[in-house]
């Protein structure tokens, strides 16, 4: 069993910045791959960024390439998200997932999730 907990999520201007932090418990956290998803009102759970458990491979979608940055820390078991020259469209709720398995985009081919975190960009 994993727990995750995010934060850092808030509201920010359009061109600002926010860290999203999960905080990982209650398993080898260096064993799962961690994806950032985000799931706007009306639309589907995406995944906007991945990572192995090693950081040796990370994904990210095409809408925050270049802006968004992930990344882990093995002994804190907390992954990150770094989001810069935000847009009013990258307002969402934000959850991190794991699994033991290798990279996916799939939602549902994850098996541990955290409860949210809401990330809210003014134009």
């Amino acid at each position: 069993q994993v727990q995750l907990v995010e934060s850092g999520g808030g509201l920010v201007q359009a061109g600002g910045s926010l860290r999203l932090s999960c905080a990982a418990s209650g398993a080898t956290f260096s064993r799962y791959g961690l994806g950032w998803f985000r799931q706007a009102p009306g639309k589907e759970r995406e995944c906007v960024a991945y990572i192995s458990w090693n950081g040796g491979y990370t994904y990210y979608a095409d809408s925050v390439k270049g802006r968004f940055t992930i990344s882990r820390d093995n002994v804190k078991n907390t992954v990150y998200l770094q989001m810069n020259s935000l847009k009013p469209e990258d307002t969402a709720d934000y959850y991190c997932a794991a699994r033991s398995g290798g990279a996916t985009l799939n939602a549902k081919l994850y098996d541990y999730w955290g409860q949210g975190t809401q990330v809210t960009v003014s134009s």
